[in-house]
């Protein structure tokens, strides 16, 4: 399948300049747009809200991407190479006109791929870099880390029995209370045996 992508940020901006660089680079390159994809948003909101995080969910093996420039893509690098490592990962390819990048198996590709997993394990040595001083700061200050002192099994229920008694005479049933103290059943469940509670 050949996806033609176009993306525009306000409902002022049109949409038929992209479709139009797509199509006459078509015509050029001998190819034919299945399947048009076209959406006003803007390339901040989370991809999973927008159209193309849905496409490429479903794109296949030697599927194509075609769109009028990079940037239509994503907000930032990251993000992009983010589409194109998972689009590697299937053998779907994305291809750009203005930038005129041929993103799929070649070594371009392999180049960004690599930049990406290299900058995703650096953001993560990052993270767990900073989150192990925060906690050397705290302890260094004297503040306990962790589970509460002289509880070994805490738990957001505690001191909720009587309720959940009064709600499980009332014919509620754990499902609806588990709802109504924002806990999965199963917790409400452990927590209902560990302190022998029964109707």
């Amino acid at each position: 399948m050949v996806y033609g992508y176009i993306r525009v940020s306000t409902d002022h901006q049109t949409t038929e300049n992209q479709r139009f660089e797509i199509l006459k680079f078509c015509e050029k390159q001998d190819l034919v747009i299945d399947c048009w994809i076209e959406e006003t948003i803007s390339a901040t909101k989370d991809l999973n809200k927008r159209k193309l995080g849905r496409l490429i969910k479903r794109i296949q093996k030697d599927d194509l991407i075609i769109a009028s420039e990079l940037s239509r893509l994503g907000r930032n690098l990251l993000q992009i190479m983010s589409i194109l490592h998972h689009c590697m990962d299937i053998g779907a390819k994305i291809w750009t006109i203005k930038d005129n990048y041929r993103l799929g198996a070649d070594i371009t590709s392999k180049v960004l791929a690599f930049a990406f997993g290299l900058s995703a394990e650096i953001e993560r040595n990052l993270i767990s870099q900073r989150t192990k001083e925060a906690l050397a700061r705290i302890k260094a200050e004297g503040k306990h880390v962790g589970r509460p002192r002289g509880s070994s099994n805490p738990c957001k229920l505690s001191g909720r029995e009587k309720y959940i008694v009064q709600k499980l005479e009332d014919g509620r049933t754990k499902n609806e209370i588990a709802r109504r103290l924002r806990v999965h059943r199963d917790t409400l469940h452990r927590f209902m045996v560990d302190n022998k509670i029964e109707i």
